[in-house]
């Protein structure tokens, strides 16, 4: 199925969910409300003609400035049929959450921790939403593209000593 025949059925079933249709490099990107995707995400996933069985990414985006200011991309596949389609949620500065897919794609747990500690995107019913790349006690979420290009000042986490040391005999190693 084409890109542009998915689209068509999501028009079909959810078309005040669906904001814009763009392409670009054979790519058919929609933008959907923020509020549908569970429901968008699992009518993609379960019906039989569509079938995206396959999430093969999951990303935060940062637009500063625009009426919503991150977006969440969901890079859809379906493996049975070998057709693709790309979902951007807009979600607003003033409250940056959504409703998580764990519960259609297992594998979106990652991509939504992910996302969660670089932009500070909540995702609503996720199952374990601790940080997963950046210590605990960070401070700021470091994909926004108002995060200080040095980081924070004067702050280094409670691990960065014992990092060090693990890593004093590194020159010492050669590989023949």
């Amino acid at each position: 199925m084409e890109p542009l025949e998915i689209v068509n059925r999501l028009k079909a079933k959810y078309l005040n969910e669906i904001s814009v249709v763009s392409q670009f490099r054979d790519q058919v990107f929609v933008s959907v409300n923020r509020d549908r995707i569970l429901d968008i995400c699992r009518y993609l996933h379960d019906d039989p003609e569509m079938y995206m069985d396959y999430l093969a990414d999951l990303c935060g985006v940062d637009y500063p400035g625009r009426q919503y200011r991150f977006e969440v991309v969901y890079n859809l596949f379906s493996m049975k049929h070998r057709h693709r389609i790309l979902l951007k949620a807009l979600i607003p500065e003033k409250d940056p959450a959504i409703d998580s897919v764990v519960s259609v794609w297992s594998g979106a747990n990652w991509h939504e921790r992910e996302a969660c500690d670089m932009y500070g995107i909540t995702f609503n019913g996720h199952p374990d939403l601790r940080r997963i790349l950046m210590p605990e006690d960070w401070d700021g979420y470091p994909l926004r593209k108002d995060y200080p290009l040095k980081g924070q000042e004067d702050h280094e986490y409670k691990g960065l000593e014992e990092a060090r040391d693990l890593h004093t005999h590194d020159s010492e190693w050669t590989i023949t």
